[in-house]
């Protein structure tokens, strides 16, 4: 057995899983390093155009003189869009490439940030918003891709590094809008343009990674003559549909989702039926999306190290089932508490994001597999928050509300512990290196 041989079987299984990729070659030496910049400003883009919007939902809904069932229409497009624009991200990404893709999705976001603060009727405020959310989507689906294509021994840290900014661009757009609109004159039009700077900042930034990353792409495919061409070319990949670790991930997604979804419309309201002030129920559901920022990069670190990554899942449900069962007896007095708990329990978001990248060997793979479990576990999230809403109307209460996201933890758990186990979709769909 030669030296290398003995290395590779020495490695974690995580790290083992990397091994087939090709490397990327011909690349300049500076584009792995703006590259992780590249990946951090796009993380940051991915969700100020929704909670930027819900902060001043209110003014905009008034200002657009939107009806109750087109501002319910509004509140449910984000999840509908990750679902379907995310199933076009590999044919896409076979065709022009991930990181071409990925530029393209963040000029989409800039340009549906630029136009949406402008328009003068509901309709074409919500034709924007599509499509900022379908860039966001192409970008969801793919940036796990170009992790593993890009970092294929770093999957876990530089999974945590994007979740990371992920979730400090999320908190930081719910937290600092209002206060900037109030600086820009109160306009909620001015409020929402202001965060097409940081999609315009990440385009500018994208568009020489891109074309670097073709330039390389190109080089490496005539270096290596047609049969690797077509090596490369060949990002079908295996059947994800055939895979039952696909399956859990893409229903992991989907309940993770929609707690998170429920958590984030519903949270503060449940503590202000408690007797909680409005403004402490604003910082209480502040300090759950807060959580996310550290965990969201300590989290994939730990879970790239660990063969199985079926107890981290455990550990987080137990947290939310703790939080929800406060809630429900004691909602005022351990607010602080539930709410840091519920926060802890929503970093399930970067373990499903790491686990995807885990779980394929190859980068066509995990383009695959990205967009399935992204796509499914989007349109399974999509009927939680409205459930929830109903169930809190027509009850008169939370009890049952929260009996029923206190119950979906307990599948969420289970499949968690399913898609954490050490294998990968290529061996369990028969597909060979």
């Amino acid at each position: 057995m030669s030296d290398e041989e003995t290395k590779t079987l020495a490695r974690p299984a995580a790290d083992r899983a990397t091994v087939p990729i090709p490397p990327v070659t011909a690349q300049p030496t500076w584009l792995g390093p703006v590259l992780i910049v590249g990946i951090v400003l796009a993380a940051l883009n991915l969700r100020p155009a929704i909670t930027s919007l819900g902060a001043l939902f209110e003014e905009t809904r008034t200002g657009l003189g939107m009806s109750g069932t087109v501002a319910g229409l509004i509140t449910s497009v984000p999840a509908l869009c990750f679902a379907v624009f995310g199933v076009t991200a590999p044919r896409l990404s076979r065709r022009f490439g991930p990181v071409a893709v990925v530029c393209a999705g963040m000029a989409a976001v800039a340009a549906g940030l630029l136009i949406r603060p402008f328009a003068s009727g509901a309709a074409g405020f919500l034709a924007a918003s599509a499509l900022s959310l379908a860039g966001i989507a192409l970008t969801n689906v793919l940036l796990p891709v170009i992790v593993k294509r890009y970092f294929p021994d770093r999957v876990g840290t530089m999974t945590g590094l994007y979740s990371m900014a992920l979730a400090a661009g999320t908190s930081l757009a719910a937290a600092a809008t209002v206060p900037l609109t109030g600086a820009l004159g109160g306009s909620w039009r001015a409020g929402l343009l202001v965060w097409a700077a940081l999609a315009v900042a990440a385009v500018l930034l994208w568009l020489p990674i891109a074309r670097a990353a073709r330039r390389a792409d190109r080089a490496q495919a005539a270096a290596a003559g047609s049969g690797a061409s077509a090596a490369v070319r060949s990002d079908a990949g295996p059947r994800v549909v055939r895979s039952r670790t696909a399956w859990a991930l893409a229903c992991y997604f989907g309940l993770q989702a929609t707690g998170a979804y429920i958590t984030m419309g519903w949270l503060p309201q449940i503590f202000r039926d408690a007797g909680v002030s409005a403004s402490a129920a604003g910082v209480l559901l502040a300090v759950t999306m807060v959580m996310g920022v550290p965990l969201a990069f300590v989290i994939p670190g730990l879970a790239g190290r660990m063969k199985n990554q079926g107890a981290i899942a455990v550990t987080l449900g137990v947290f939310g089932l703790t939080g929800y069962l406060g809630l429900y007896f004691a909602p005022a007095a351990g607010a602080w508490a539930w709410a840091l708990l519920l926060g802890v329990s929503n970093c399930a978001f970067p373990l499903v994001i790491t686990m995807i990248g885990l779980r394929a060997k190859s980068p066509a793979g995990v383009v695959r597999l990205s967009a399935f479990a992204q796509s499914t576990g989007y349109l399974i999230s999509i009927p939680g928050p409205l459930v929830i809403g109903t169930l809190y109307q027509h009850s008169g209460g939370w009890d049952l509300p929260l009996a029923l996201m206190a119950g979906l933890l307990v599948p969420q758990i289970a499949l968690g512990v399913l898609a954490g186990r050490d294998r990968t979709i290529e061996d369990e769909c028969g597909m060979r290196d």
